[in-house]
């Protein structure tokens, strides 16, 4: 299933979303490519997209979930991959 969060993360003077898939990178980057957003979006298990994008994604097809909701979910899929420290 494709989620996106609400679009609350502040960077470059816009608020950003984050578009994951709880089930495959495959079939995230299959809707993201069919929505338009371009690869370089992508950052370790996620697109980055603008708050102007939300609507339209959740009319494409992605469920709109909350932060904590959408990260346990990656985590459950075995998809999430943190930053190195």
């Amino acid at each position: 299933m494709i989620l996106i969060d609400p679009p609350v993360w502040p960077g470059w003077d816009r608020v950003w979303s984050h578009l994951v898939s709880d089930e495959s990178f495959d079939e995230l980057h299959a809707f993201a490519r069919q929505a338009g957003i371009p690869a370089r979006a992508f950052d370790r298990d996620h697109y980055d997209v603008p708050s102007d994008k939300y609507d339209e994604l959740i009319a494409a097809g992605a469920t709109p979930v909350a932060s904590r909701d959408l990260v346990r979910r990656l985590i459950a899929s075995g998809l999430r991959h943190r930053k190195r420290t």
